[in-house]
């Protein structure tokens, strides 16, 4: 066991909390800023910590690492998702990449189904009406949406969050379908209600709402091209509450515009907070800015998992949460 204390450097700001005890712990550096590190402060970082504890924003590709040098010994992400990180270089180079898997799947769930409902239901253009003045009474043929109960839901990655999703989709009636390279036991199944389709394509073009739950992998970047988004049924809406990545998002615009498709929901993007303008401009489309896992318990729970995998290093250990390259 280390006599001296770990030098950690944290790179957004985290709960209250949670820096308190990072700070009574561990040699931690905060960003009081909450601004987004630059490619050379990360640099700089990792030559400075023991423990780099990055978010989402931060890009740590192969070359930073190299520029790092040899005393970075764990990365300690802060969240599930791991592809803005070189794993691979990061184990080459003997450091250790952690993440807080699971934390957030019910969280996701539940913003998933709040975008369901939304864009069926077109909830947002109702808001309008209303907050513009221009509600005249009501109306029979006015705002019609979808009624979900006995919709089919293709979820597209049942893991941990797609689960969730499938457990709140039964109590609304939803028949729930869903795609993995590999099929769930039996009894997971049964559990859920879901059907699996070794064909991603023969379940896209019979469902009536598709939720994407996979991390954005070499294999997944637009696994929703401009060819499978048109085998959806025009009524259909999709919903991607997991990397903007897996969806083309000029092909879905364009679909979106022409009424080959009736809606979306969509809290990731492409290039992040860079959304086309052409997608806002869109009546039949709800965006959110990557707010699925935004909740007070589950971001203290996020950094006390961080915690977790750094002490478990201090002491001589792997850390609970190591991450492998290939694991996603």
């Amino acid at each position: 066991m280390r006599s001296e204390r770990l030098s950690v450097v944290v790179t957004r700001r985290l709960p209250e909390r949670i820096e308190a005890r990072l700070g009574e712990l561990f040699g931690a550096t905060l960003n009081t800023e909450d601004r987004p590190m630059t490619r050379e402060a990360l640099i700089r970082a990792g030559q400075q910590a023991d423990v780099l504890v990055p978010t989402i924003t931060d890009v740590i590709d192969a070359e930073m690492l190299e520029k790092m040098g040899n005393r970075l010994k764990l990365i300690a992400n802060y969240g599930a998702g791991v592809d803005h990180i070189d794993v691979t270089a990061a184990r080459k180079r003997g450091i250790i990449v952690s993440n807080t898997p699971g934390v957030s799947a019910a969280d996701t769930a539940d913003m998933t189904m709040a975008l369901i409902l939304a864009v069926g239901r077109r909830v947002p253009e109702g808001m309008a009406v209303m907050q513009e003045g221009i509600w005249s009474g009501w109306s029979p043929s006015a705002l019609l949406g979808m009624r979900l109960s006995g919709k089919k839901l293709g979820i597209l990655g049942l893991g941990r969050i797609g689960q969730e999703v499938a457990r709140r989709a039964r109590a609304f009636g939803l028949e729930v379908h869903y795609h993995n390279r590999r099929r769930l036991r039996r009894e997971t199944e049964e559990a859920l209600g879901a059907h699996w389709w070794e064909s991603l394509d023969q379940m896209v073009a019979r469902m009536d709402v598709m939720s994407l739950h996979c991390p954005h992998t070499p294999s997944t970047y637009h696994l929703m091209n401009a060819r499978r988004l048109k085998l959806m049924k025009k009524e259909a809406v999709i919903i991607n509450t997991s990397r903007g990545e897996v969806v083309d998002e000029n092909a879905l615009t364009r679909m979106l515009r022409t009424g080959e498709l009736a809606g979306a929901g969509l809290d990731v993007y492409e290039q992040d907070s860079g959304v086309n303008p052409r997608l806002r401009a869109l009546p039949n489309v709800v965006l959110l800015p990557h707010m699925a896992s935004a909740t007070r318990e589950g971001r203290i729970e996020m950094g006390e998992r961080v915690i977790i995998n750094i002490k478990v290093l201090e002491d001589g250990h792997r850390p609970p949460d190591q991450v492998l390259p290939g694991y996603f």
